[in-house]
């Protein structure tokens, strides 16, 4: 099963290694897993396909987010509201 961790305990915890990052001047997809598993037991491989930019972009697949099928519709809703104004 998967663990529930709540937000502001991920957000603080990804603030951390991010400044972590930044002390090593290393992007975070540079960082080992090893390293990143320093910093939560719960991180997995699978992280990597996040710390990519289209994985990032990706990853934002909520309303307003910025993962393609998200953009589409905000595409879409914003081509009806231009048409219903003429």
């Amino acid at each position: 099963p998967a663990l529930i961790v709540p937000l502001s305990i991920r957000a603080h915890r990804a603030l951390i290694i991010l400044a972590f990052g930044i002390e090593q001047q290393r992007d975070l997809a540079e960082l080992s897993l090893a390293e990143l598993q320093n910093f939560s037991e719960i991180i997995a491989d699978d992280v990597f396909e996040t710390l990519t930019l289209e994985g990032s972009v990706n990853a934002r697949n909520h309303i307003g987010g910025t993962a393609p099928g998200q953009v589409l519709v905000a595409i879409g809703l914003a081509q009806t509201q231009l048409k219903s104004t003429d």
